[in-house]
């Protein structure tokens, strides 16, 4: 069966919305969040063996502004915990979504069953694109600025997803965040624009994983809530999947000429004043050797490593009756 992606996305979409081609690498206005494409998208051959993610075989029910009541009723239903997916660098739209489908895939694979989840993907505009001249920096710091440069439109999201996260929440139901790479720049543009709209603490999420996150590592350090320092006052507990290994960081380090999040966690990570266990989890993902360490794939352990993929399925179990 197709695997549903409820999604949204502030890429413009030039074409008939139902067309994958249409949906660009330009941005919407950052004044006119209510421009943002809402939709479903069904997702047919995931294959988890083969580690391909599928292709889009069909765009409908598509809205301008926010979900559409036949969305927004899916899920409400069927008593899954919510998965919201923010992807990272080089990813086109049709990347973002498969991507989505594809991890609430394997989630489900792993037999826990608070990671079989409803899964809703915000795509931001990404090129798409891993080598752009001159190599590496013009694609990879064009990407940089449209995910820093979503803020308000994800803030926006997350606000149209607030009554269907409450609903989920008064259901028992778990609320979770992926965010990959350089979607965790996305995530603190959003998260220093929702407090800087006055908008105050708000449970969206029970746990927020943080894989491979190509934000700086002292992003906790900037309160009151610059960057990802007021994440915890959206999130129940923060989940930070980091590796040594992780090439791709390491060549960002080398662009932005600043140390990542997911290289070695947080800036004094092991400070459990700084970092009550409570509400941030510290997991070091370099010892694992159960996947091709490749360059790519040494930023992609999150989903390549069934010892990762293990750790994030049972961490969605953590506290589910709580």
């Amino acid at each position: 069966m197709p695997t549903t992606v409820h999604f949204a996305t502030n890429r413009i979409v030039n074409g008939p919305p139902e067309a994958v081609g249409s949906y660009t690498s330009d941005m919407i206005s950052p004044t006119k969040p209510e421009d943002a494409t809402y939709g479903t998208a069904f997702v047919d051959n995931s294959n988890l063996t083969a580690d391909t993610v599928g292709a889009i075989t069909s765009i409908p029910d598509i809205r301008k502004g926010g979900f559409s009541q036949g969305a927004i009723d899916d899920l409400a239903d069927g008593g899954r915990n919510l998965l919201v997916f923010i992807h990272g660098f080089a990813n086109s739209f049709e990347n973002a979504i498969t991507r989505a489908a594809f991890n609430c895939e394997w989630l489900a694979a792993s037999g826990v069953a608070a990671a079989d989840t409803a899964v809703i993907a915000f795509s931001w505009p990404s090129l798409g694109q891993i080598i752009t001249p001159p190599f590496p920096s013009s694609s990879y710091h064009r990407d940089q600025t449209s995910a820093g440069q979503s803020g308000v439109h994800v803030m926006t999201f997350f606000a149209n997803l607030l009554p269907i996260l409450t609903t989920a929440r008064a259901d028992g139901r778990r609320r979770f965040l992926l965010a990959h790479s350089m979607g965790n720049w996305a995530l603190k543009a959003a998260v220093e624009s929702w407090f800087a709209h006055g908008n105050g603490d708000a449970p969206l999420f029970d746990e927020a994983l943080l894989a491979a996150a190509d934000e700086i590592h002292n992003s906790f350090d900037f309160k009151p809530f610059g960057r990802l320092s007021a994440l915890d006052r959206l999130s129940r507990r923060i989940s930070v999947y980091y590796s040594h290994v992780d090439m791709v960081l390491g060549l960002s380090e080398f662009l932005n000429g600043s140390k990542r999040l997911g290289q070695d966690g947080p800036h004094d990570r092991s400070n459990t004043t700084r970092f009550p266990p409570t509400i941030y989890r510290m997991v070091d993902c370099s010892g694992f050797r159960d996947y091709n360490i490749d360059f790519q794939g040494s930023h992609q352990y999150y989903r390549r490593s069934p010892g990762v993929r293990t750790d994030l399925a049972s961490t969605m179990a953590e506290g589910a009756n709580a």
